[in-house]
């Protein structure tokens, strides 16, 4: 399946590849792109059984994403620029409720708004040629696809404000070194190949655990230790109804391997 500015492949049932794919513009975001990728993860969210897994990449070598289309922002109004804010801030919502396992596969650059694309998956694997950055103070602009509050929560208070507040980039070993990627690889092909290799990993587990361990870590971040744990501890009571803890259970104490249904992968 093909649009204008995005591919997605299936390399195995339920498994699907997100290409961001606008090489002329080294997969620059602009409205289309991004309404695009929306329609795709609203028909994602819609289905009884969305996918098991997706890997989020660039086509090309050069770049991932390598930020908004600044040419297309040039003298726009400050309602357009509002509106450009929340259909990106949007687009990465959708992105990061999906219950399945979403791997950000970064290649090249992955500046403003594609760091902001990649930070909305679950977690990130970088090519050795990966550079990583929020450069638009650069630009007397801030992040505004949801930057300012992603990257701290994942490299932490002080290196995030340094980062945007500077404009540094960061190279795929340093994105490494600080926890902002969990690997880096040779090349993309590489890269690939071993995100493949996690979620099939991964879909040897219930699906359906997978998704409600997903939803505990990202509704309790927004609150406190003790609204976390209340919600972790109700999420942890409503499993217990479905065939996949059942059955897991059960195989466990029959020494044998679980046959998962992994229902409701969308609730």
């Amino acid at each position: 399946m093909s649009t204008n500015f995005i591919n997605i492949d299936e390399f195995e049932k339920g498994f699907k590849i997100i290409t961001f794919s606008r090489p002329d513009a080294l997969n620059a975001l602009n409205s289309d792109l991004l309404t695009e990728l929306n329609n795709i993860l609203e028909g994602f969210l819609a289905e009884e059984s969305g996918p098991c897994g997706i890997i989020l990449t660039g086509e090309g070598e050069k770049a991932f994403v390598a930020g908004a289309d600044i040419k297309s922002m040039v003298g726009i109004s400050q309602e357009e620029a509002k509106s450009f804010s929340l259909l990106g801030q949007q687009t990465t919502l959708l992105l990061e409720s999906l219950s399945c396992p979403v791997i950000s596969c970064v290649n090249g650059f992955a500046l403003g708004g594609g760091l902001e694309m990649a930070l909305a998956g679950d977690f990130m694997y970088a090519s050795k040629n990966a550079v990583f950055g929020l450069p638009e103070v650069k630009l007397g602009l801030i992040p505004g696809f949801g930057g300012t509050q992603r990257l701290e929560r994942v490299v932490g208070r002080n290196l995030a404000r340094e980062l945007i507040f500077t404009g540094k980039n960061l190279t795929a070993d340093d994105a490494a070194k600080v926890g902002l990627v969990n690997e880096v690889f040779s090349d993309k092909e590489a890269m690939i190949e071993a995100a493949k290799k996690t979620l099939n990993v991964i879909s040897k587990n219930s699906l359906h655990a997978v998704g409600k361990s997903k939803e505990a870590i990202l509704r309790g971040a927004d609150g406190s230790l003790m609204e976390g744990l209340k919600l972790e501890a109700l999420i942890f009571s409503e499993i217990f109804d479905s065939h996949d803890a059942k059955e897991g259970t059960l195989a466990f104490t029959e020494k044998r391997k679980p046959s998962f249904k992994h229902q409701s992968l969308q609730e």
